[in-house]
């Protein structure tokens, strides 16, 4: 990838909209835009400038400058008076051109193909750290094509996707946990989800990440000292202290592991089965969760046949509910393929809410649920306690209980509660310290700690400390990779091809 090209991308999903963006990057990103663009004021770093997409006398033409500075043009000397109105295809009317020098050079000849809104982001102080141009048109998808097509037309390359944040993360603007943060600010799917990315995006992992190094590297400075000058008696610690040291740079790399269990439902999200005896309130239940009628409800057992699902955020984590048939002796050969298909839910479920019903004493079938999920993350779920009669007990079991009543809405806001404690524990990570939200960062920090549990093991074992420190450098260079301080192309690749075209 050549980071001297200039490249081009259409910024916005694809599809008609009210506006489009075409974002361009790179030394060229100027010079390219100019001989479209007809613009009402000259360019200014972060100013949008409104003006006009012109076609260029000839696609890729060169674009026509005005006279030299000092020179007696009228159209240099700045006598181009400006209406302020919009949609005026008179040249005249957007006021001075601007010398060869500057962004927006006209063509006056050239026809007019849309309004348009231009915004100019000077290196360094961009996203890219390059020269920015953003062309806000109408979202044409004709419109926004053509741009890009006169971009190409006079230079730039087409952009890969997530190349515009490759090179933020290339020139030093973003480390790769601040990179990947952009992406998961863009596929949130919550507030809370946003906020997350956002935190992440300033830096709050790679924040949490640096005493962490810090204290690893002055271990390894302290060893590699020994190594360097032990003909000249200079006192190396004790295998107690060399522990002790470790044993502090393990320890919050293990509570940052720990942090995955939370920071993947975050980013994730998880699936909730809701499953039960027929007539049990499973539907009701369902929609009350949901907030909208969603499934149907009748008092007929057996109305729901196959499996419903929507996804809501509770707490600010995506959950997938999944409704499911009631669970008895099948009546025919309908009900039985959805109860065979609740069973399949039950298995694939993150959580499970077991129903029962309040207004019924409890049956064999409540019975065998329980023992199937008692070992699982579940919860059972006491409905109807509006009608609950005297004769109803619940079962022996180990599983939080809750009760709730679908048809008034009590104990639901509880049930809420109950479902994000199941989940995500009492302990969840605060929000501003920075967590693990992906696979690729829990195996990496794994990696470290196993290398310090060798790295443990050869002082004890009073290994030469030259190969001590291969345990500690491999303890460092897992935890550089998070951030990207050591990486490879396969790896970015990997990452960066996760993103849209655009950003």
């Amino acid at each position: 990838m050549n980071l001297d090209d200039t490249i081009v991308a259409i910024a916005t999903p694809p599809g008609r909209g009210g506006i489009g963006v075409v974002r361009l990057t790179g030394p060229e990103a100027c010079a390219i835009t100019a001989p479209m663009l007809r613009l009402k004021h000259e360019l200014k770093p972060g100013r949008a400038i409104f003006g006009e997409l012109i076609e260029p006398c000839g696609a890729g033409a060169p674009a026509r400058v005005g006279t030299a500075p000092g020179s007696s043009s009228r159209e240099d000397s700045g006598e181009y008076r400006s209406s302020g109105q919009l949609g005026t295809s008179d040249p005249a009317e957007f006021g001075p051109v601007p010398s060869s020098s500057r962004v927006g050079v006209p063509a006056p000849r050239g026809t007019r193909i849309d309004e348009v809104v231009v915004t100019y982001f000077q290196k360094p102080h961009s996203y890219t750290t390059d020269d920015i141009v953003e062309i806000s048109a109408h979202g044409s998808p004709v419109v926004l094509r053509h741009i890009v097509e006169l971009a190409l037309a006079r230079g730039a390359r087409l952009a890969e996707p997530g190349e515009f944040t490759m090179r933020a993360f290339l020139n030093g603007r973003l480390d790769l946990a601040q990179a990947e943060a952009v992406r998961d600010l863009i596929d949130a799917q919550t507030l809370f989800q946003a906020k997350v990315a956002a935190q992440q995006l300033e830096g709050s992992l790679s924040k949490r990440l640096k005493p962490i190094k810090r204290k690893l590297v002055e271990l390894i400075a302290l060893l590699e000292a020994g190594i360097d000058f032990a003909e000249d008696d200079i006192s190396i610690a004790p295998d107690a202290a060399i522990l002790k040291s470790i044993a502090e740079v393990r320890e919050p790399i293990e509570e940052l592991g720990a942090s995955f269990a939370y920071g993947k439902l975050v980013h994730e999200g998880l699936t909730l089965a809701i499953v039960g005896r027929p007539n049990v309130g499973k539907s009701s239940l369902f929609n009350r969760l949901v907030e909208r009628e969603r499934a149907i409800v009748t008092a007929e057992p057996g109305t729901t046949r196959d499996l419903v699902s929507e996804t809501v955020a509770i707490g600010g984590i995506p959950v997938r509910l999944v409704d499911t048939a009631g669970i008895r002796r099948a009546l025919d050969e309908a009900e039985s393929i959805g109860i065979r298909k609740s069973m399949e839910a039950l298995a694939d479920a993150d959580l499970v809410l077991v129903v029962l019903d309040a207004s019924q004493p409890i049956a064999a079938e409540d019975r065998e649920l329980l023992s199937q999920v008692e070992a699982r993350a579940a919860i059972v779920v006491v409905n109807k306690i509006d009608l609950k009669i005297p004769q109803f007990s619940v079962p022996r079991s180990q599983l939080p209980k809750v009760e709730t009543s679908a048809l008034t809405g009590d104990g639901i806001p509880q049930l809420r509660s109950a479902i994000l404690a199941r989940v995500g524990g009492d302990a969840a990570p605060q929000l501003e310290s920075g967590f693990l939200t992906t696979v690729r960062h829990q195996k990496l920090v794994s990696d470290a700690l196993a290398a310090l549990a060798t790295a443990s093991n050869a002082v004890s074992a009073r290994v030469p400390h030259e190969m001590l420190l291969l345990d500690l450098y491999n303890a460092l260079r897992a935890l550089d990779e998070i951030t990207g301080a050591t990486t490879t192309d396969d790896i970015l690749n990997l990452i960066f091809g996760t993103f849209c075209i655009g950003k």
